[in-house]
């Protein structure tokens, strides 16, 4: 609930810099200036390129939500297998035997959904967010096709 909290508080900032450098490049197209222009230009096109990544990473958020809320539903999250570092990760001398096995299920089912996001599950619990994010947003495909 609260990183949910978080991304309102986020939408909501960005929401208000649009809209104040918004006036400003008005303002700045408005001087008839060619550098004034150009920065004017800028100021409207970066925050549109900001908004843009925000709501692609809000609609992965509230994908990868879903797909971990039913698979929890259906009792299919991965188990802690080991002892987790106080930073709630996997150890390292663990988390490579136990992404191989996860990833060995996924190949074996590569249309299935679950065994892709369990396999996302547990390369963040090991520290490979990027793996972990690729797996995931595959996982989110593979629930749509």
């Amino acid at each position: 609930m609260i990183s949910r909290i978080g991304v309102g508080v986020m939408a909501l900032c960005l929401a208000l810099y649009i809209v104040v450098v918004g006036y400003r490049a008005v303002l700045m197209l408005g001087t008839g200036e060619p550098i004034a222009i150009a920065i004017g230009i800028a100021l409207l096109v970066m925050p549109l390129i900001g908004a843009w990544a925000l709501i692609r990473e809000m609609q992965f958020g509230f994908a990868a939500d879903r797909l971990g809320r039913t698979l929890d539903a259906e009792g299919g999250m991965p188990e802690a297998e080991t002892e987790l570092t106080p930073s709630g990760r996997i150890a390292k001398a663990d988390a490579d035997p136990m992404i191989q096995r996860y990833r060995a299920a996924a190949e074996a089912a590569p249309e299935e959904w679950r065994e892709r996001f369990r396999l996302g599950v547990v390369q963040d619990a090991a520290g490979r967010r990027k793996d972990a994010r690729a797996s995931i947003r595959e996982a989110i495909r593979l629930s749509r096709g």
